[in-house]
């Protein structure tokens, strides 16, 4: 073996997460009690007993961190987030505390119509720089692999600048960014009484000029009666598939209105948020094999009920994701350590079924074979946590452990907590 560019030592366990979401959840997570693991070039190169490394390994160029008894684990993976945007909206979320309902903002001129006002007034480099300070909160939570969608432009021009701000921004942070187009998230307001229009509009002319500049490798839909209906999603996501965008949905958030049942037809990637998901809508994913991406947060936020059947879920052999879905009008914050507590209180979930949720689950969600896990060969992405055990991470609720995080064998990130609770 060559030395190793980082060798973390000292720690209470290392996580590898090599196991499958149809097993027992504990055992997918795969502990190394006591281990050490070293990156070289980027990638896992060692997993086990500092004294089972090879002659050479440690030199003096080697990087070496202490985990002080704190436990290791693959960067979180965040599978939905709404990171590039303008504007903010605090004074909606004041008229939400005081009765206002989300549907009763938005047909007075707020919610998406909101953001997409100021979104298309920002330029290119103006949402990058606006996102960056989002990104760099999501890393201090220990996320190193982050979706991002558009769908704050609706209209050829801004959707296409939203996601060539998505690009712009993967060069600025040391994340690595999945893009998402999601032309189909509202009818605009221009194409209020013409919603076929906008449709075509998406169909004909969005979808063909991401798929040319290879802008995104998803395309998404907000399947709801009162954004996209069912057939209208069908045709546009089908648009999409044959044009090499992978299907995903926002499903069954505010009406079981079968969107998991056509996330199953289309065979997406997954069907996001899920509140109102049926017993037959759980079946179908399960037998498509379709990822739920529980964004727990976001029912929070709107102060809704019921949160995602994720215990359901998992007990109907379906992968479960978890996202902050970050995004100004219905989740915003990056608090996966939040998303991680929320997991358990309410979408039912035991520790360690979140844990692989937010790595190995969401990892597969967005078609990564290398992250969310430390395999040897596996992406040198990796936490060090300020605990001894995962099963803190849910119980300390909302505080994120993340002490250093490693992105391709580099620390990005340093907290300034140093010692295990």
């Amino acid at each position: 073996m060559e030395a190793l560019d980082l060798w973390v030592r000292n720690t209470s366990e290392v996580l590898t997460v090599e196991g499958t979401h149809r097993e027992p959840a504990e055992a997918a997570l795969t502990p190394r009690p006591g281990a050490g693991i070293g990156v070289k070039d980027g990638r896992v190169a060692y997993v086990g007993p500092e004294s089972g490394l090879p002659r050479g390994a440690l030199t003096d160029a080697t990087e070496i961190i202490d985990a002080e008894g704190g436990f290791v684990g693959p960067g979180f993976v965040d599978p939905h987030t709404h990171l590039v945007f303008a504007g903010e909206r605090s004074a909606e979320f004041d008229l939400r505390n005081q009765g206002a309902t989300y549907l009763e903002i938005a047909k007075a001129g707020g919610g998406i119509a909101n953001t997409v006002s100021a979104t298309r007034a920002a330029s290119e480099e103006e949402l990058a720089t606006l996102a960056l300070p989002r990104l760099e909160r999501l890393l201090s939570q220990g996320v190193t692999t982050a979706e991002v969608k558009s769908g704050y432009g609706l209209s050829l021009a801004d959707e296409l600048k939203m996601l060539r701000a998505v690009r712009r921004l993967g060069a600025l942070s040391p994340l690595e960014l999945v893009p998402t187009l999601l032309c189909a998230h509202s009818v605009p307001p221009e194409y209020k009484d013409r919603r076929a229009e906008y449709l075509d509009l998406c169909i004909n002319e969005i979808l063909p000029a991401v798929a040319r500049e290879g802008l995104a490798r998803f395309c998404d839909v907000f399947t709801e009666d009162s954004a996209f209906t069912v057939e209208e999603s069908r045709r546009l996501l089908n648009a999409g598939k044959a044009l090499g965008l992978t299907p995903r949905l926002h499903a069954d958030q505010l009406t079981a209105c079968g969107a998991s049942a056509l996330a199953a037809e289309v065979g997406a990637a997954s069907a996001d948020h899920l509140e109102q998901v049926t017993d037959e809508g759980i079946r179908a994913l399960a037998a498509a094999n379709v990822t739920a991406v529980l964004v727990p947060t976001s029912t929070l936020f709107l102060r809704m009920r019921p949160y995602a059947p994720g215990r359901k879920l998992r007990d109907a052999g379906v992968n479960i994701a978890l996202g902050s879905n970050v995004n100004p009008g219905s989740s915003m914050t990056e608090n996966l350590a939040l998303v991680l507590g929320l997991a358990c209180l309410e979408n039912g979930l035991s520790a360690a079924e979140a844990y692989w949720a937010a790595t190995r689950g969401a990892a597969q969600c967005l078609g990564l074979q290398r992250q969310g896990r430390l395999a040897v060969g596996d992406a040198g992405d990796l936490v060090l946590f300020a605990c001894r055990s995962y099963r803190h991470l849910p119980y300390h609720l909302g505080i994120s452990h993340a002490r250093v995080v490693v992105k391709g064998g580099r620390v990005v990130f340093r907290a300034r907590m140093n010692h295990c609770p």
